[in-house]
C-alpha cells in the first residue's frame, strides 16, 4: 500500500514536468525500466478506469457511433423475433419501444404458450404485424421465409438509427451476425456497454457470450434441424446447438452498440442452459468455474500424444531447476518429455546440474552452441523433438495448476485448433500473458497484463478460455505438423522478440484459431534469466523486430479480430477507446 502511494506521487510529478524534459528522460533505458518497473509492482499500471471516467468515454462513444449510424441509414424493412422467455413483464416495454421504428415490418413473440398472448395481436395497434409463435423454424420447406430478421429478447430495445447497422450486414457476404450491446435504464441512461470481438466459438463455449442482437439473413441459413424457441432457453444456447451441429459456420459481427437491455439483474450462475451443457459433455468435460459465470472445458482426445516441452537456457541452475522440478513433480499429463536446450552455458553448477538432468528418462539435454537465437533455439530443438505436440517452454516458467497439460493437450489435439497458450502470472500472483493484443504499443501486448489473478476480465475473457490472435510462446503448445507446416519461428528476422507472435498469426493462416487457455496456469518470471530490453543495443533491436512486425502484419494490427475498435490500444486494460 506505501508503495502504491509512493508511485501516485511520482506519477503527479511527471505529469506537471514538462513535455520536452519528459522525451529526453525516456531516451535513458535505465530510467524508463526503473519507472516501468515499480509502476508494475504498485498495481497502479492496470488501472481500470473510475465509473465516472468511464461513463465520460462511453457518452462521447455513443455519439461517435450515432454519427456513423447516420450516415449509412437505408430504407429497408426489417423484422425482428422477441423471445419471451421468463421475462414476460418485460415484454410491453420491448414492444413500446419497437414501435418508434418505423421500418420494421413483423415482429414475432416467440413464447411457450401461444394462447396467453392472444391479446397482444388482438389488440395490437404498433405499426406493425405482431405474430405469436413457438419457434423460429429454419426448415427449407416452409412455406414463410423471413428476411433480414434481428432477435432480441423480452427488455431488450433498438438504437433509432439501427438500420444503418443492418445496412452493413446487408452488404457483407454473411448470412448471419451479431452487435453490440448495453444497458438501459426506463430513463434512457446507457451504461456498461458489451464491446464484442468478433466471431470466437470458443467464447461462445465457455461464456455464452452472444446473448442478444442475432441477425439473420433469411429464417433459412442454418441446418434444417435447427430451431429457435423458449426452449433453447437463450440465443447463446441456440448459437452453440448450431456450431456444434456445424462448426464450420462463420457468424458477422458489427461492432456498433444497437441492442439496448433494460438493467435487469439475472439469477443464473450458468452461461448456457443444463440442456446444452449436456451436448457439450459429449465432447469434453465441463465443469463450472468457482466464482464466474464461465465454463471450463477439458476436452477429450482419443489417445494421449506425446507432448515434447522444450526449454532452452543458458547456465540459470536455480531457473531451470524450479521449472523442470514443477514440471515433473506437478504435472498430471504423464505422456510428455522435456528437451533442454543448452545454449552456450559456462557455469560450472549449471553443467553438473544438466549432466544428472540427462539422466532422467523423460529429460534430454540438447547443445545449441551459437550465438543466443531464440527462435533458431527452437527451430533446432524441435528437429530433435519425437512428440506430436509441441511445447516452447520458457525456462523461468513453474507449474501452478497440475492439470495445466491436460487442459492445453485437450485444446491443441482439436483440428481447428493452432497454438493454444496458458495464463501466466507473475511472482505475486498479478497477470503477464492472458492472450496477445494486435496493435498494443503499435506491434502487439498482453490482454489484462498486471490484472489480478482472480478477476473475471473485460466481459469474462479473462477467467474464460478463449481465442486471440496470438498467444505467448512462454508456454505454447502447437501441432509438430503445424509448426513444420509454417517453417517454424523465423530466425532471420526474429531472434528475440515478437517471433511467438508472427508464428501464431502464420498458424491462422493454417485455417486454425489460437487459444489463451485460462484453465492452464503457471508462474512466469519474466525475463529474469534474459534480462529487460534496456540497453541501447537491445532496444534497436527490439525497434528493428518491432518495424519488422509492422511491415509484415498490418491488417491485423490496425484491427484485430479478435478486439473491439472501440476499445483502447493505449493500455493493456479493455476500456473504451478515447476520442478527441
Amino acid at each position: 500500500m506505501i508503495k502504491k502511494y509512493i508511485m501516485m506521487g511520482v506519477k503527479s510529478v511527471i505529469g506537471i514536468i514538462p513535455e520536452s524534459i519528459r522525451v529526453k528522460m525516456k531516451r535513458w533505458p535505465w530510467l524508463t525500466s526503473f519507472y516501468s518497473r515499480n509502476l508494475q509492482k504498485s498495481g497502479l499500471s492496470y488501472g481500470i478506469p473510475s465509473k465516472k471516467k468511464m461513463a465520460k468515454l462511453y457518452s462521447r462513444l455513443i455519439l461517435v457511433q450515432e454519427e456513423e449510424l447516420r450516415g449509412t441509414q437505408s430504407v429497408d424493412p426489417f423484422n425482428v423475433a422477441v423471445i419471451v422467455n421468463q421475462k414476460a413483464d418485460l415484454l410491453d416495454f420491448t414492444l413500446r419501444q419497437l414501435s418508434k421504428i418505423e421500418a420494421i415490418e413483423t415482429v414475432f413473440l416467440i413464447v411457450d404458450e401461444i394462447d396467453e398472448y392472444g391479446t397482444y395481436t388482438a389488440n395490437n395497434d404498433q405499426g406493425y404485424e405482431l405474430i405469436v409463435k413457438s419457434a423460429v423454424d429454419f426448415s427449407t420447406n416452409q412455406d414463410c421465409e423471413i428476411n433480414n430478421l434481428l432477435i432480441i429478447n423480452a427488455g431488450d430495445s433498438l438504437h433509432p438509427y439501427v438500420q444503418g447497422a443492418l445496412t452493413k450486414f446487408i452488404k457483407s457476404n454473411h448470412m448471419i451476425g451479431y452487435f453490440d450491446s448495453d444497458l438501459i435504464d426506463l430513463s434512457g441512461q446507457r451504461k456498461s456497454p458489451k464491446l464484442h470481438r468478433d466471431w470466437d466459438p470458443d467464447l461462445l463455449l465457455s461464456s455464452g457470450y452472444i446473448n442478444t442482437g442475432m441477425w439473420l439473413r433469411t429464417n433459412r441459413v442454418l441446418s434444417d434441424k435447427s430451431c429457435l424457441s423458449t426452449k433453447n432457453t437463450s440465443i447463446a444456447d441456440f448459437l452453440v446447438d448450431a456450431y456444434l451441429s456445424d462448426n464450420r459456420i462463420d457468424i458477422g459481427h458489427i461492432p456498433l452498440v444497437v441492442v439496448h437491455s433494460l438493467n435487469k439483474s439475472e439469477n443464473s450462475k450458468l452461461p448456457l442452459s443444463r440442456e446444452v451443457i449436456d451436448k457439450i459433455s459429449v465432447y469434453a468435460d465441463v465443469t463450472e468455474h468457482p466464482k464466474f459465470p464461465v465454463l471450463k472445458l477439458l476436452w477429450r482426445t482419443e489417445k494421449q500424444p506425446l507432448v515434447s516441452l522444450i526449454i532452452p537456457t543458458k547456465n540459470a541452475k536455480e531457473l531451470v531447476k524450479a521449472c523442470i522440478e514443477s514440471i515433473l513433480n506437478k504435472t498430471v499429463y504423464n505422456h510428455y518429455e522435456i528437451l533442454l536446450v543448452d545454449n552456450q552455458s559456462d557455469d560450472k553448477e549449471s553443467l553438473e546440474y544438466f549432466n544428472e538432468l540427462a539422466k532422467h528418462p523423460k529429460i534430454k539435454v540438447l547443445k545449441y552452441d551459437k550465438k543466443f537465437n531464440y527462435s533458431a533455439i527452437n527451430n533446432f530443438a524441435v528437429g530433435h523433438a519425437s512428440g506430436e505436440i509441441i511445447g516452447l517452454i520458457n525456462n523461468d516458467v513453474e507449474v501452478i495448476e497440475p492439470n495445466w497439460l491436460s487442459y492445453m493437450v485437450g485444446q491443441v489435439t482439436r483440428l481447428e485448433v493452432g497454438c493454444v497458450g496458458a495464463k501466466l502470472l507473475y511472482s505475486d500472483g498479478r497477470i503477464q500473458h492472458a492472450g496477445v493484443v494486435m496493435g498494443y504499443g503499435g506491434g502487439a501486448g498482453h490482454a489484462h497484463k498486471y490484472f489480478p489473478r482472480d478477476h473475471s476480465g473485460y466481459l469474462n475473457r479473462l477467467a474464460a478460455t478463449n481465442s486471440f490472435s496470438a498467444v505467448t510462446a512462454a508456454c505454447l503448445l502447437v501441432k509438430k505438423a503445424d509448426y513444420e507446416a509454417v517453417g517454424g519461428l523465423d530466425e532471420e528476422n526474429l531472434e528475440v522478440a515478437f517471433n511467438d507472435v508472427d508464428f501464431c498469426l502464420k498458424i491462422l493462416g493454417l485455417n486454425r484459431r489460437n487459444v489463451y487457455c485460462s484453465e492452464a496456469e503457471l508462474f512466469h518470471h519474466e525475463s529474469i534469466s534474459r534480462g529487460f530490453d534496456d540497453t541501447q543495443e537491445k532496444m534497436l533491436r527490439f525497434n528493428s523486430e518491432l518495424a519488422y512486425l509492422q511491415n509484415k502484419w498490418p491488417e491485423f494490427i490496425q484491427n484485430d479480430p479478435a478486439y473491439n475498435p472501440y476499445l483502447t490500444l493505449r493500455r493493456e486494460n479493455f476500456s473504451i477507446k478515447e476520442f478527441g
